[in-house]
């Protein structure tokens, strides 16, 4: 889920900024700091939208910076256990296919698909269904449910799984497929 992020910290400001706009040299700084940035309390920080910086700092002993107070507002992107997602898919490899949900890549690991076997067709790039010859394959458009989150401990990429072995999630058109199966079955 995206979400939008106010808070407080304080900004160094180097001495060879001085002379410039405190609030560019603040929001520059605040970007190198945060942007791109996967934290287990923030998430995965996407961009910073502003930075309200107070003009007078301090200056601490042995360092030529000033430090100044700001308020930062921050947009964020942090998956949260059972949260239903739509997402492309990107990449397919023998052991699932990875979806791509706002700023990071997800796994759907092969068992998570369908309720079906799973075979891997690596001269089209496609998983297939033995039974229901259902196909997951790259720019395929999918729903699924975020069933594990997992932050890095000093900095990787996080781990994000998720699964389509429920009603209503899968590739798009297999779940228009099925609410016109239900619909049709509900008028008889």
């Amino acid at each position: 889920m995206f979400k939008l992020l106010t808070m407080e910290d304080v900004v160094r400001i180097p001495p060879e900024k001085f002379g410039r706009t405190i609030k560019k040299v603040a929001r520059e700084q605040v970007r190198l700091r945060y942007e791109n940035m996967i934290d287990e309390e923030l998430g995965y920080v996407v961009y910073v939208v502003d930075v309200d910086v107070e003009p007078v700092g301090r200056i601490l002993p042995g360092d030529g910076s000033t430090y100044h107070k700001a308020k930062i507002q921050l947009l964020t992107f942090y998956p949260e256990l059972q949260e239903i997602v739509e997402g492309e898919v990107v990449e397919v490899t023998d052991f699932g296919a990875f979806v791509r949900i706002g700023p990071e890549d997800a796994l759907v690991h092969v068992s998570q698909i369908v309720d079906d076997y799973i075979t891997y067709d690596e001269k089209h790039g496609v998983l297939q269904g033995k039974e229901t010859h259902r196909t997951l394959g790259k720019g395929d458009r999918v729903r699924a449910r975020i069933i594990a989150v997992g932050f890095p401990k000093g900095g990787a990429s996080g781990k994000i799984g998720l699964t389509m072995r429920q009603p209503f999630l899968g590739r798009l058109d297999w779940i228009e497929e099925e609410t016109k199966k239900q619909q049709g079955e509900g008028k008889g």
